[in-house]
Protein backbone atom coordinates (compact mmCIF):
# COMPACT_ATOMS: atom_id res chain seq x y z
CA UNK A 1 0.00 0.00 0.00
CA UNK A 2 1.41 3.37 -1.02
CA UNK A 3 1.42 6.62 0.91
CA UNK A 4 -1.74 7.85 -0.82
CA UNK A 5 -3.67 4.77 0.30
CA UNK A 6 -2.28 4.98 3.82
CA UNK A 7 -3.23 8.64 4.10
CA UNK A 8 -6.74 7.86 2.85
CA UNK A 9 -7.06 5.00 5.35
CA UNK A 10 -6.14 7.49 8.10
CA UNK A 11 -8.71 9.96 6.78
CA UNK A 12 -5.97 12.43 5.86
CA UNK A 13 -4.96 14.42 2.81
CA UNK A 14 -1.74 16.26 2.16
CA UNK A 15 -2.40 19.95 2.82
CA UNK A 16 -1.33 22.82 0.62
CA UNK A 17 2.24 23.74 1.53
CA UNK A 18 2.25 26.76 3.83
CA UNK A 19 3.88 29.87 2.43
CA UNK A 20 7.10 30.75 4.27
CA UNK A 21 6.78 33.49 6.89
CA UNK A 22 10.33 34.76 6.23
CA UNK A 23 13.22 34.40 3.72
CA UNK A 24 13.42 30.63 3.19
CA UNK A 25 11.82 27.82 1.20
CA UNK A 26 9.70 24.95 2.60
CA UNK A 27 12.15 22.23 1.51
CA UNK A 28 15.52 21.80 -0.19
CA UNK A 29 16.93 18.77 -1.96
CA UNK A 30 20.60 17.88 -2.04
CA UNK A 31 21.46 14.60 -3.73
CA UNK A 32 19.10 11.93 -2.44
CA UNK A 33 18.10 13.91 0.67
CA UNK A 34 15.34 16.42 1.30
CA UNK A 35 15.52 18.76 4.28
CA UNK A 36 12.36 20.58 5.28
CA UNK A 37 12.17 23.92 7.00
CA UNK A 38 10.48 23.86 10.36
CA UNK A 39 6.77 23.27 9.80
CA UNK A 40 4.09 24.70 12.04
CA UNK A 41 0.74 22.95 12.56
CA UNK A 42 -1.18 25.12 10.09
CA UNK A 43 -4.68 23.94 9.23
CA UNK A 44 -6.25 25.81 6.31
CA UNK A 45 -3.69 28.58 6.76
CA UNK A 46 -4.20 29.13 10.49
CA UNK A 47 -2.73 27.77 13.70
CA UNK A 48 -5.29 25.73 15.68
CA UNK A 49 -3.84 27.06 18.95
CA UNK A 50 -1.07 29.26 20.25
CA UNK A 51 0.89 29.41 23.46
CA UNK A 52 3.03 27.29 25.74
CA UNK A 53 2.61 23.56 26.33
CA UNK A 54 2.15 22.31 29.86
CA UNK A 55 -0.43 21.43 32.46
CA UNK A 56 -2.52 24.12 34.02
CA UNK A 57 -4.82 26.99 33.17
CA UNK A 58 -4.10 28.84 29.96
CA UNK A 59 -1.61 26.25 28.66
CA UNK A 60 -1.86 23.99 25.61
CA UNK A 61 -2.32 20.44 26.90
CA UNK A 62 0.34 17.86 26.04
CA UNK A 63 -2.34 15.77 24.29
CA UNK A 64 -3.38 18.69 22.08
CA UNK A 65 0.26 19.51 21.41
CA UNK A 66 0.87 15.91 20.27
CA UNK A 67 -1.96 16.35 17.76
CA UNK A 68 -0.38 19.60 16.58
CA UNK A 69 2.96 17.80 16.16
CA UNK A 70 1.12 15.23 14.02
CA UNK A 71 -0.29 18.04 11.86
CA UNK A 72 3.15 19.67 11.58
CA UNK A 73 4.63 16.33 10.42
CA UNK A 74 1.88 16.05 7.80
CA UNK A 75 2.79 19.56 6.67
CA UNK A 76 6.44 18.47 6.45
CA UNK A 77 5.42 15.55 4.20
CA UNK A 78 3.49 18.05 2.07
CA UNK A 79 6.66 20.16 1.78
CA UNK A 80 8.60 17.11 0.57
CA UNK A 81 5.89 16.18 -1.93
CA UNK A 82 5.67 19.80 -3.12
CA UNK A 83 9.39 19.93 -3.77
CA UNK A 84 9.32 16.65 -5.70
CA UNK A 85 6.37 17.81 -7.79
CA UNK A 86 4.70 14.40 -7.87
CA UNK A 87 1.93 15.13 -5.38
CA UNK A 88 1.31 12.47 -2.77
CA UNK A 89 2.83 9.82 -5.06
CA UNK A 90 6.23 11.47 -4.54
CA UNK A 91 6.16 10.23 -0.95
CA UNK A 92 6.57 6.68 -2.26
CA UNK A 93 10.13 7.69 -3.25
CA UNK A 94 11.06 8.06 0.44
CA UNK A 95 13.23 5.15 1.52
CA UNK A 96 13.83 6.51 5.02
CA UNK A 97 12.96 9.35 7.32
CA UNK A 98 16.47 9.94 8.61
CA UNK A 99 15.84 12.54 11.31
CA UNK A 100 13.01 14.44 12.94
CA UNK A 101 13.67 17.54 15.00
CA UNK A 102 10.75 18.83 17.00
CA UNK A 103 10.48 21.98 19.06
CA UNK A 104 7.92 22.45 21.82
CA UNK A 105 7.17 25.91 23.22
CA UNK A 106 7.24 24.80 26.83
CA UNK A 107 6.06 26.13 30.13
CA UNK A 108 9.19 26.17 32.36
CA UNK A 109 7.89 23.23 34.43
CA UNK A 110 7.03 21.05 31.39
CA UNK A 111 9.38 18.13 30.62
CA UNK A 112 7.17 15.99 28.37
CA UNK A 113 8.57 17.09 25.01
CA UNK A 114 9.27 13.51 23.83
CA UNK A 115 5.61 12.51 24.33
CA UNK A 116 4.48 15.58 22.37
CA UNK A 117 6.79 14.68 19.48
CA UNK A 118 5.43 11.14 19.43
CA UNK A 119 2.50 12.68 17.53
CA UNK A 120 4.86 13.43 14.63
CA UNK A 121 6.74 10.14 14.89
CA UNK A 122 3.61 8.00 14.93
CA UNK A 123 2.17 9.83 11.91
CA UNK A 124 5.36 9.28 9.89
CA UNK A 125 5.38 5.59 10.76
CA UNK A 126 1.67 5.23 9.93
CA UNK A 127 2.09 6.83 6.51
CA UNK A 128 5.52 5.45 5.52
CA UNK A 129 5.73 2.15 7.42
CA UNK A 130 9.26 1.07 8.29
CA UNK A 131 10.65 3.93 6.17
CA UNK A 132 9.07 6.30 8.69
CA UNK A 133 11.14 5.03 11.64
CA UNK A 134 13.75 7.68 12.42
CA UNK A 135 16.20 9.30 14.82
CA UNK A 136 14.68 12.25 16.67
CA UNK A 137 15.37 15.23 18.88
CA UNK A 138 12.63 16.75 21.05
CA UNK A 139 13.61 20.22 22.22
CA UNK A 140 11.82 22.51 24.66
CA UNK A 141 12.04 26.19 23.75
CA UNK A 142 10.74 29.47 25.20
CA UNK A 143 8.78 30.57 22.13
CA UNK A 144 8.22 29.59 18.48
CA UNK A 145 7.24 31.61 15.42
CA UNK A 146 3.71 33.04 15.56
CA UNK A 147 3.48 31.69 19.15
CA UNK A 148 2.98 28.16 17.78
CA UNK A 149 3.06 25.42 20.42
CA UNK A 150 5.13 23.09 18.18
CA UNK A 151 7.38 23.04 15.13
CA UNK A 152 8.64 19.97 13.25
CA UNK A 153 11.34 19.52 10.62
CA UNK A 154 12.31 16.30 8.85
CA UNK A 155 15.15 14.94 6.75
CA UNK A 156 14.25 12.18 4.29
CA UNK A 157 16.30 10.00 2.00
CA UNK A 158 14.91 9.34 -1.47
CA UNK A 159 15.38 6.34 -3.70
CA UNK A 160 18.00 7.20 -6.36
CA UNK A 161 16.43 8.38 -9.60
CA UNK A 162 16.48 5.85 -12.40
CA UNK A 163 18.13 7.00 -15.61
Amino acid sequence: MGAAEKLAALGLELPVVAAPVAAYVPAVRTGDYVYTAGQLPFVSGALPATGKVGTGPGLVTPEDAAEYARIAALNALAAVAGLLGDGVDGLDRIVRVVKVVGFVASDPAFTGQPAVLNGASLLLHSVLGDAGVHARSAVGVAVLPLDSPVEVEIVVELAPEQS
